[in-house]
């Protein structure tokens, strides 16, 4: 990188540290307040209630990063348009494109900062976070909240209260012919997942039907081959925004291959990666507005503009997670329209300020 690369990513990125410093510290407080109707359940402490609110600060900062970006960028080449340094890059014959590579540097470094929070430390500790306050509110409690029904080829199951150990409350066997038809239906009082794909089947009772009889077997012990195991049940009972790009892709491939629904899972996978690319539409956006209205503008000028653009991106982010699925629309398509508008719109107003 040359000094005026430097010079521009410091800026960029220490804005957008401490804006975002800012929005997690509101971020956690708010997460807090929201958590005082569930502390003295159980054994659901204020300090309980605390620790929840920090192990979600990873997937706060995920959510938030695209605004903190853009704010950040605001402030950060805002400072240096009211300090002339971007007016004098300018006359020394710098463009505006050079200067977009810059801001551009410092976009990936967020960007892959985002790819680390949203992919490798947010998922698991927000699922810690929930298992830790459902068991220190409830002395019995199923992983995920529930249990999930999913299918496995010709066999549909229904595994009720997954624990985090592997075990469940007990599990319905659903067995089908190749045409469809029901030819057994067992079912277990506990499951316990073992290794290679086997379930274990303690109290396992089964009836199967033919055309004239029902044949019942008593009470025993069974193993159960699946290709659905202990952690992709995990991945059934979690919600589609909760889950890593990893994980979503791998319930959609599980869908597909079953001739399963996959809208919403497609819908998060995509929505997962578009506003992870926002990030670099986002701080370019600043330099039009530094370089325009906003040259000479106070530092809370720029903020409340960062602020109404984040925020009508999350709404609109947020309207199109309903539309999709409730209308049936093209998940791909919507999922990346938010972020389609705004490079269309940094694109545009990059053009004019050159």
């Amino acid at each position: 990188m040359t000094t005026i690369d430097r010079y521009i990513v410091r800026a960029v990125l220490l804005m957008s540290g401490l804006v975002m410093a800012v929005l997690l510290m509101i971020a956690v407080l708010f997460t807090f307040i929201g958590e005082q109707g569930d502390i003295g359940q159980g054994h659901y402490t204020a300090l309980g209630a605390l620790w929840y609110s920090l192990l979600n600060l990873p997937q706060d900062a995920w959510e938030l990063m695209p605004i903190g970006a853009l704010i950040g960028a605001l402030l950060g080449l805002g400072q240096l348009a009211r300090g002339s340094e971007l007016i004098v890059l300018r006359t020394s014959g710098v463009s505006v494109a050079r200067i977009a590579g810059s801001v551009l540097i410092a976009g990936f470094v967020l960007l892959a900062v985002q790819v680390l929070l949203g992919e490798l430390i947010a998922p698991p500790l927000q699922q810690t976070a929930r298992q830790q306050k459902a068991f220190e509110r409830f002395s019995n409690v199923s992983f995920g909240g529930g249990g999930a029904w999913v299918r496995d080829g010709n066999l549909i199951l229904s595994v009720q209260g997954l624990t985090p150990t592997g075990g469940s409350g007990g599990m319905l066997v659903f067995q089908l012919s190749s045409d469809h038809h029901l030819i057994a239906l067992g079912h277990a009082d506990r499951a316990r997942a073992g290794a290679n794909g086997r379930w274990l089947l303690s109290g396992y009772r089964e009836s199967r039907f033919s055309q004239d009889k029902v044949v019942a077997s008593a009470a025993g012990e069974r193993t159960l081959v699946s290709h659905v195991t202990a952690e992709f049940l995990g991945l059934a009972t979690a919600l589609p925004q909760d889950l890593a790009a990893r994980a979503l892709w791998t319930v959609i491939q599980y869908d597909r291959e079953n001739s399963l629904d996959a809208t919403p899972y497609v819908f998060a996978f995509w929505s997962r990666i578009a506003r992870t690319l926002a990030i670099v539409f986002a701080v370019l956006l600043a330099i039009p507005f530094v370089l325009g209205a906003l040259r000479t503008a106070a530092a809370g000028s720029r903020m409340v503009v960062g602020l109404l653009i984040g925020v009508a991106l999350f709404l609109l982010q947020r309207l199109i997670d309903a539309g999709t699925v409730v209308f049936n629309l093209d998940p791909i398509v919507l999922a990346w329209l938010p972020t389609m508008l705004l490079a269309a719109v940094t694109v545009v107003l990059l053009a004019r300020a050159r």
